[in-house]
């Protein structure tokens, strides 16, 4: 291990150890509450730009293997973690994940106090941060953070979206049987790629949905015109990282697709986008919430739902002008999910497929079978 200084914006350097990459690097970084699923959360593209301070202490203890990877690589900044173990031991381990992260060029963090990073993003906000294992001068950091551009200034979308179209072929992975079970779709769906989970794309087939995932890059026209000749059923738009107010291409797109009257089901960055293309800007949280644990009331049936979190960005509360509120947040009373009221449209802010995560919210797929016609 490497000798690795961290200086955060607000004037904080600390000194710790490295491992994965090499390197320096400059993002936001946030804190993760999830006590398992550190593959999943490495793999998510909904991070890209972001360092992850994990409070779980031990990370590293059963590995990865390629079953649970989210997406095609690993796009966050760093992870930063208070104990790593590079020894292993789980019979569905292929690889360490100091081994993942030099694959995909990350950094990884470790001997640190990280539960002193997290009361301190917990009082003053995710902020940004340089790393780096070749520069200890906190001048000549502070000099390198303050000329980088900040998360919202940069669109992740472009690195992390698919660059061809293709079909997803899996359903759910069956943990009983160590396979994934064959999709059974009575419908047809697009969807739009912004950084898509693996486990979302097989909790939609899973409901019965055939899924073309598709570049962001896709014309609005070409999907209008697949809906009107009946060769789709519907959208999807999927999660993804950075500050969806920046992503001027992705809301005139939506735009297009709300006044067609194409059904639409939104998680995460989709239900911000549909938000904005409704005409209600997002705001930022002052931490954003990540973690699996987060209380969710489903305000039509007053049921409690534990839930998976993944975002720095939320809807205002105003968008009630336009849609029913379907899902209150009980940590801070923040919008989870909302029904459109002149649209076939529903989006949820948390994450249903839960990957890592509690599944006590995968309905909502089911209810988005249940919009199409």
């Amino acid at each position: 291990m490497q000798k690795v200084s961290l200086y955060f914006e607000n004037g904080t350097m600390l000194e710790a150890k490295s491992f994965g990459a090499t390197g320096t690097s400059v993002g936001e970084v946030v804190f993760n509450t999830s006590l398992t699923g550190y593959q999943e959360i490495v793999t998510d593209p909904s991070y890209a730009g972001q360092f992850v301070t994990f409070t779980t202490p031990e990370i590293g203890n059963v590995g990865c293997n390629a079953e649970d990877m989210e997406s095609r690589g690993a796009y966050c900044k760093g992870i930063i973690v208070r104990s790593y173990q590079d020894r292993p031991s789980n019979f569905r381990c292929e690889e360490t994940l100091d081994s993942l992260l030099k694959k995909n060029n990350i950094i990884g963090i470790t001997e640190v106090d990280t539960r002193f990073i997290t009361k301190m993003l917990r009082a003053e906000g995710a902020m940004e941060m340089i790393a780096s294992t070749e520069i200890h001068d906190a001048d000549e950091l502070k000099k390198m953070l303050d000329a980088s551009p900040r998360i919202e200034e940069i669109n992740y979308i472009e690195q992390v979206s698919s660059k061809e179209p293709y079909i997803h072929q899996e359903a759910r992975y069956s943990r009983d049987k160590f396979e994934y079970e064959k999709p059974n779709t009575s419908k047809r769906i697009i969807a739009l790629d912004f950084g898509i989970k693996r486990n979302i794309l097989n909790e939609l087939t899973h409901a019965g949905m055939e899924v073309e995932v598709v570049p962001n890059s896709m014309e609005a026209s070409v999907i209008i015109e697949k809906y009107n000749a009946k060769e789709i059923d519907g959208v999807f738009l999927s999660n993804g990282p950075g500050d969806p107010l920046i992503l001027k291409d992705e809301q005139e797109k939506i735009k297009e697709l709300i006044e067609a009257k194409v059904p639409m089901f939104g998680i995460c960055l989709g239900h911000q986008l549909l938000s904005i293309a409704h005409g209600y800007d997002t705001y930022k949280l002052q931490f954003g919430q990540h973690g699996g644990n987060h209380p969710v009331m489903n305000q039509e049936n007053k049921t409690v739902e534990i839930t998976a979190q993944n975002h720095n960005y939320n809807v205002p509360d105003n968008i009630s002008e336009v849609a029913t509120i379907t899902h209150i947040n009980l940590f801070d009373n923040t919008i989870e999910g909302v029904k459109y009221n002149d649209s076939p449209i529903l989006s949820v802010q948390h994450h249903p497929e839960a990957s890592p995560g509690p599944h006590e919210s995968s309905y909502v797929f089911k209810e988005f079978m249940g919009m199409m016609r």
